[in-house]
C-alpha cells in the first residue's frame, strides 16, 4: 500500500515559541486518532517517513515535482496572494514553491515533525505561521483568499469526517477566494486502503464552490495518478 501524507496544525506564536493548538499522540496512548490515522502506530509510521531524506519522494520524483508545479499554477491564476493557508505540508517540497508568493502564509499539519521541518527548510520567514492540528478543529479568525489542501482527506476516517472538513476550511475562504484541491483517484485510495479519494472529494466541494479548472497527472506507476483542481467561492463579499 502507498502511504503518503495527512494534513493537520500546531501554532508558532513567537519564532521558538510554540502552541499546541490539537492533540498530538503521547507514548503512552496507542488510540489517538490523528487526521485519519488509527492508531499511534500509524503516526508513528508517518514519523518514520519524515525522517527519510526524501520522504515520500516528494523531491526526487519528476511526477511529484511535475504535480507541485501544476498546483503552483493554479495557486497563482489569480495572481498574487495576500493570506493563503496550506494543509499539511510533509517536508515542505510545496511550502517552498509557494511561500514566495504569498504575503502571509499560515502551514498546517498533524505531525509537528512536519511542521519542524518545513520551517528548518525555510529558514523561518516571517510572513509564515506554523500550527499543529487536525484539519476538522483548526480554526482562524482570518479569512483565506488561497487555501490549498492536497493529498490530505483521504486519510480521514469516513466521507462523513471529509465533509466535515470541508465545512471547515470553507468556513475560512474568503467570499471569492479559491481552494486548490489535489488526490489520487478513489480507485487508487480505495485500493491503497483509504475510504475513497479525488471524485468522492470533488463532488463534496461542488455543492458548495464552483469548479474553475481541472487538471488530471499520470506518471508511469498505477500509484502516480493524481486529479487537480482549482475552485472559487462564489459568495459575495457585500
Amino acid at each position: 500500500m502507498k502511504l503518503r501524507f495527512a494534513g493537520t496544525i500546531l501554532r508558532e506564536m513567537l519564532p521558538d515559541r510554540w502552541h499546541m493548538t490539537a492533540f498530538a499522540p503521547t507514548s503512552n496512548d496507542r488510540s489517538i486518532k490523528v487526521d485519519g490515522m488509527k492508531t499511534h502506530d500509524n503516526y508513528q509510521l508517518l514519523n518514520r517517513e519524515l525522517a527519510a531524506d526524501d520522504p515520500w519522494r516528494l523531491d526526487g520524483n519528476p511526477f511529484e515535482r511535475k504535480r507541485h508545479a501544476q498546483m503552483l499554477l493554479l495557486s497563482l491564476a489569480q495572481g498574487p496572494i495576500a493570506n493563503a493557508l496550506e494543509v499539511g505540508c510533509a517536508a515542505g517540497a510545496f511550502t517552498e514553491k509557494l511561500a514566495p508568493h504569498c504575503q502571509r502564509l499560515t502551514v498546517i499539519d498533524v505531525v509537528p515533525e512536519a511542521i519542524d521541518r518545513t520551517r528548518r527548510r525555510m529558514n523561518k520567514p516571517a510572513h509564515i505561521s506554523w500550527v499543529v492540528s487536525d484539519v476538522q478543529q483548526f480554526s482562524s479568525e482570518e479569512l483565506f483568499d488561497l487555501i490549498v489542501v492536497a493529498e490530505v482527506l483521504y486519510y480521514l476516517g469516513d466521507i462523513a469526517e471529509m465533509r466535515m472538513a470541508v465545512g471547515n476550511l470553507l468556513r475560512m475562504l474568503a467570499p471569492g477566494g479559491h481552494l486548490v484541491f489535489g488526490s489520487a483517484r478513489d480507485a487508487n485510495c480505495q485500493r491503497w486502503g483509504h475510504v475513497t479519494g479525488a471524485e468522492t472529494v470533488i463532488a463534496i466541494l461542488t455543492e458548495m464552490l464552483v469548479e474553475v479548472e481541472r487538471l488530471e497527472l499520470q506518471g508511469d506507476s498505477d500509484n502516480e495518478d493524481c486529479l487537480l483542481v482549482r475552485f472559487r467561492n462564489p459568495v459575495s463579499s457585500s
